[in-house]
């Protein structure tokens, strides 16, 4: 077996190639961490972003569909209180209302139609995060449906 060179597996710059299909304000450009292009075969994409304010338009994830599985995270950024998520989403799966308001992850098997995610609230920035198990691009994972979204245009 070959030695094992962690610098090649290493990230220590997200790259920027998500591109909104419209400006939301109160959030940022999401950046990937892991692809195969980041790191060749890694077959993840995982990409995370802020929401430093109350997203304007409070819809704009808006529901779509993936051949490959998922794990939505909300995460809260409170060091007193990590389960607080600093606001409400509502976060539809299969037609199925979920209230996300705390630090969660949702699994999403592919083929499964989820959003759209509606910001409800907000008191305090929060990160979202996906990671897209077998897609090793952005294409593939087509985060949000974005670039569906952006053929049709």
């Amino acid at each position: 077996m070959a030695k094992f060179d962690a610098k090649k597996h290493f990230v220590k710059k997200p790259a920027y190639e998500v591109i909104p299909t419209m400006e939301v304000k109160g959030r940022q450009t999401a950046m990937t961490l892991m692809s195969n292009n980041l790191v060749p075969g890694s077959n993840f994409y995982i990409e995370t972003g802020w929401v430093f304010g109350m997203p304007d338009p409070a819809t704009h994830i808006h529901e779509h569909v993936h051949d490959y599985d998922e794990i939505v995270i909300h995460l809260g950024t409170d060091p007193k209180n990590q389960e607080e998520l600093g606001g409400e989403i509502e976060f539809v799966v299969d037609g199925q209302p979920l209230t996300i308001n705390k630090t969660s992850a949702v699994y999403v098997p592919k083929g499964v139609k989820h959003g759209p995610l509606t910001w409800k609230k907000f008191s305090r920035p929060h990160l979202e995060l996906t990671i897209m198990i077998g897609a090793g691009s952005l294409a593939e994972a087509d985060p949000g449906g974005h670039e569906k979204r952006r053929e049709k245009k």
